[in-house]
């Protein structure tokens, strides 16, 4: 192991202790914030959101739809993957920043239309990082691996150690794991993301609150989707 991936190693190690952190007092306020603003919520919004996480999590076990450049180069480094995974966050980032500030912007009906849109964005990053660290999105095993990558990023604490062990141990649990909890999966999804994401329905501070959240959401997806598929590459490179 060189130098970088030795520093990389330790970057895996540290952001995974910080992830699996027990939550503070403000976060388990916040849980119980939102379960009364949930409460307020009509139930028709309430449909819409789950409807598009049950389609996003079909659509990724299909890949039916995904149409994603292949990273062919099986000589590059761990470095050099890096630094063009840096570039393509940049670039969805911004994606996701532009597309939570336009239906921000537009009510409740373009509020709500930004989850789907958000999930399509996040969807296609997500296998765009799986093909860049050598992972081939076709075979079914990844996809699901995808769908634990955006699992670990939007869940609570108590799922996220769950879902750790899955990940840290792929190559075990691979042939066993044939498909999720999507209601599990898309309730978790939905906790985590909820509190924040309702505000972006507000009049007059929607696109503000989109803009920023989606910003958010996307660099945390991104942090989660490189430190896996580096933990990966270090433990158990792919054969491509």
């Amino acid at each position: 192991m060189g130098q970088y991936e030795e520093r990389a190693y330790d970057e895996i190690l540290e952001w995974k202790r910080r992830i699996l952190k027990k939550p503070k007092m403000f976060q388990r306020m916040t849980k119980q914030m939102q379960e009364k603003i949930n409460e307020k919520i009509p139930e028709k919004a309430h449909e819409i959101i789950t409807d598009g996480i049950k389609n996003f999590v079909k659509l990724t076990l299909t890949g039916s739809q995904i149409t994603t450049r292949r990273v062919e180069e099986s000589y590059l480094s761990l470095q050099e993957r890096d630094e063009i995974f840096a570039e393509k966050l940049s670039v969805y980032r911004k994606s996701a920043v532009i597309e939570g500030a336009g239906t921000g912007a537009g009510g409740i009906l373009l509020g709500l239309a930004d989850f789907p849109l958000l999930l399509s964005i996040k969807m296609k990053f997500l296998f765009d990082a799986a093909n860049l660290y050598g992972y081939d999105t076709k075979k079914y095993e990844e996809r699901i691996f995808i769908l634990l990558v955006f699992q670990l990023a939007f869940s609570s604490s108590e799922k996220r150690r769950e879902t750790m062990e899955l990940i840290e141990n792929w190559e075990e649990y691979k042939s066993e794991l044939k498909e999720l909890n999507w209601q599990e999966f898309q309730q978790e999804y939905r906790d985590y993301i909820d509190f924040v994401k309702m505000l972006q329905l507000v009049p007059g501070i929607g696109a503000v609150v989109g803009a920023y959240a989606n910003y958010n959401l996307l660099d945390q997806l991104g942090e989660t989707a490189q430190n896996c598929y580096r933990l990966r590459l270090l433990t158990t490179p792919p054969l491509i």
